[in-house]
């Protein structure tokens, strides 16, 4: 059992009587952690499941006197899938309000469904994101010498819970493929009834040939056929689905500074390769720098939820091609990275970039050095 950090930061959370939100794409481990949660919870608990007809009966009216009954003495009620559950935003507000003292937990594997409908709940909900595994929750179960093994594999297949329990590379490229159209693709076409799963499809693969580079969505709307308003439908669901993220350009206002162009990664390395269904050897890969890339985005902002920092990422580029692949600010703290897959590499800090922001670090992220920044 790999411990995982939002563990204790849901805990923490449990003493209030509020509403705490788990979402995540699916297979990243809610259901594990929520079963954690549960096991060391000391006082009186539920357990329900959103897809069980017999819940969905129990909350199917909006009785106070019934939802007090079903509730009883439970302080921690954990309703997993609960998105499959009609209006269990209100319903859980109701209980909230008039159930004391009770703290609920609803999973889902979206955000269109706890988060977008939320509303009957701000003020009275915290939203927790699950991602894969991060490499600093993995280092309580390898040594040093282990992770530097496992490195090229996580590039290759990421970092999902369940491909920990799998050795054979074929078996791995079998289940991410099949996570990708089984389930991560379902939840778009499901939820928001798109009917073209084949154009939702091609999207995705001309998007995972740009992961590292400024994307234009109104060149792949002209590419696939669609307006640019359906492509950027299309992203937003994909974003809300955890498949991919934008990365916006920095500035603080200076002017030869690129800031309206916006570069998409995926959450996950494994992700990516199974929709191009390419899991070749880095060795031969022409876009091992964009999957390394990728992947330290990723891992940071793993961290940096571990350590609960509120930190903003974003790419900078001029418009003379100065650039540099990573921002990270927090607060009035910025530090700049340059990300190299080749340890030998040498690079220097952008001339515009040090005079604009004499303030910053700047890092270089190689396979020496990572280690550093994503466990810190």
């Amino acid at each position: 059992m790999i411990n995982r950090y939002l563990q204790s930061a849901i805990e923490s959370y449990l003493p209030q009587k509020k509403v705490s939100l788990l979402v995540g794409a699916r297979r990243t481990g809610k259901t594990e952690l929520l079963k954690a949660i549960y096991r060391d919870f000391a006082g009186p608990k539920l357990w329900w499941n959103g897809e069980d007809y017999t819940v969905n009966q129990m909350l199917e009216q909006p009785s106070l006197e019934a939802y007090k009954r079903l509730v009883g003495d439970a302080q921690l009620l954990i309703i997993d899938e609960a998105s499959y559950l009609p209006e269990i935003t209100q319903k859980a507000k109701l209980m909230i309000d008039h159930i004391a003292p009770l703290h609920i937990i609803l999973s889902g594997s979206s955000s269109f469904d706890l988060v977008q409908v939320g509303a009957p709940l701000v003020g009275r909900s915290r939203v927790f994101e699950l991602y894969s595994l991060a490499q600093c929750e993995l280092r309580a179960v390898e040594n040093r010498i282990e992770t530097a093994q496992q490195l090229e594999s996580r590039l290759l297949y990421g970092s999902y819970p369940e491909l920990w329990q799998i050795d054979s590379p074929r078996e791995k490229e079998k289940y991410l493929t099949d996570l990708v159209q089984s389930y991560l693709l379902k939840d778009i076409l499901q939820f928001e009834q798109i009917r073209n799963a084949q154009k939702l499809s091609d999207l995705l693969q001309l998007v995972a040939h740009q992961i590292g580079q400024e994307v234009s969505l109104e060149e792949i709307g002209r590419q696939l056929g669609l307006s640019k308003n359906t492509v950027e439908r299309y992203m937003d669901l994909l974003e809300k689905a955890f498949v991919v993220f934008p990365l916006s350009g920095y500035s603080r206002n200076l002017r030869k500074e690129v800031v309206k162009s916006k570069k998409w990664y995926f959450f996950d390395n494994g992700i990516r390769n199974a929709v191009l269904r390419d899991f070749s050897p880095i060795a031969v890969r022409s876009d091992k720098g964009a999957l390394w890339e990728q992947y330290l985005l990723n891992e940071l902002k793993k961290n940096n939820q571990r350590l609960d920092k509120d930190a903003r990422f974003h790419f900078w580029r001029t418009y003379d091609q100065q650039e540099l692949d990573i921002i990270e600010v927090c607060g009035n703290q910025m530090r700049a990275f340059e990300c190299k897959w080749n340890p030998e590499a040498k690079v220097k800090i952008p001339k515009a970039f040090a005079n604009a922001y004499p303030e910053a670090s700047f890092h270089i992220l190689h396979a020496h050095s990572y280690l550093d920044f994503v466990e810190a």
